[in-house]
């Protein structure tokens, strides 16, 4: 079995930070999400990946390379414009071949990894089988009717929804795929919709079957989507503490400090990882944030955020919340009077103030 994961789009819900890098590369609890995927598929068995790419974009295979140290063979492969997750699938037919293979949204993160779900498709003996999950907003996903054990139904993000059962972005298919994919016409989008292949399988009789997610899944579209996968994936960080703690510090809870870390006078309340080279002073970190290295906090008082490499925040009197920071921001203090906002933002940039 062959492994597929996208890690192309433009990122357009997570803009500004997307205009300077490619969302699959943004760190959950220091740990780029593409990595999860990667993850998930080892732990599968599977060594063959392909991994789907804009046109020009060389920043994934500089971050992940051939593979070697992560135990896998990596190919790249050129979508050279976003037609749809079926035109994914299409043209990457002669590395996939034959064989039967897991196609992988590569924004998704859930707990426990998917060998369980390969182990059902191999069960049933299925031309396809998908991973479903029970969604409060299912009309930002494809939504599958499902009557008793069997899907009846498939549809794109429809206005007026058949179930709350989404289907997530892990799909497992056999070589039958291909004949759905060079058979439908593109939406009104002018995408090849991967709804629009499922209900071919199922409009011409092939076994489609699916698992639904017992534990927690996460697309991670949007920065509030970040955030909670960054909550969840702390959810279960290992206590680990390379870095210095002082002796007028309090360290509690789970917390995970990297190389050369340095707590200074501060309050961390876990969980909490900190990257290496980083410096906590005089500061508060509080639950569900992650600190990416050579940071420097000061002064200051972050919680449930993620702060991405090289971030300087200091003698901020407001606590930082559900933030989404980049690499390289600067949050400081005005020394000078008159006390004024000043700013440096990017295209569509958010800012909240008081």
């Amino acid at each position: 079995m062959k492994a597929l994961i996208t890690a192309g789009g433009h990122g357009t819900r997570l803009r500004p930070i997307t205009h300077t890098q490619n969302k699959h590369l943004i760190p959950i609890a220091n740990k780029l999400m593409l990595d999860y995927a990667l993850d998930y598929v080892r732990e599968a068995g599977i060594t063959e990946v392909g991994i789907i790419i804009n046109a020009g974009d060389k920043s994934i295979e500089e971050a992940f390379g051939k593979g070697v140290d992560r135990g896998l063979n990596i190919t790249y492969i050129t979508q050279g414009a976003p037609l749809g997750l079926a035109h994914v699938v299409k043209i990457s037919k002669e590395f996939i071949g034959e064989e039967p293979f897991v196609f992988y949204l590569g924004d998704n993160i859930l707990v426990g990894g998917i060998k369980r779900f390969i182990d059902d498709f191999n069960r049933n003996g299925s031309n396809c089988h998908l991973v479903l999950s029970r969604v409060p907003d299912p009309n930002r996903f494809g939504v599958a009717q499902v009557e008793g054990e069997r899907i009846v139904s498939i549809e794109e993000k429809p206005e007026v929804p058949k179930s709350d059962l989404a289907v997530t972005g892990i799909y497992i298919y056999d070589s039958h795929i291909f004949e759905a994919v060079n058979n439908i016409a593109p939406s009104k989008r002018g995408e090849l919709e991967i709804s629009d292949a499922h209900q071919y399988l199922l409009d011409k009789g092939y076994i489609v079957s699916f698992s639904e997610i017992t534990g927690w899944w996460k697309d991670t579209g949007k920065p509030s989507d970040l955030l909670e996968a960054n909550r969840l994936v702390l959810d279960n960080l290992v206590d680990r503490r390379l870095g210095d703690v002082d002796n007028q510090s309090s360290v509690s809870g789970r917390v995970n400090l990297g190389r050369d870390v340095k707590i200074i006078r501060s309050n961390i309340r876990g969980p909490v990882i900190i990257g290496d080279n980083t410096v906590i002073e005089n500061a508060y970190i509080g639950p569900y944030t992650a600190i990416g290295r050579n940071c420097r906090i000061v002064s200051s008082e972050v919680e449930f955020s993620i702060i991405m490499d090289y971030c300087k925040i200091e003698n901020i009197t407001r606590r930082i919340e559900a933030s989404l920071l980049g690499n390289d921001v600067r949050i400081l203090r005005a020394r000078k009077k008159p006390s004024t906002h000043r700013f440096m933002l990017g295209d569509q940039s958010r800012v909240e103030i008081e």
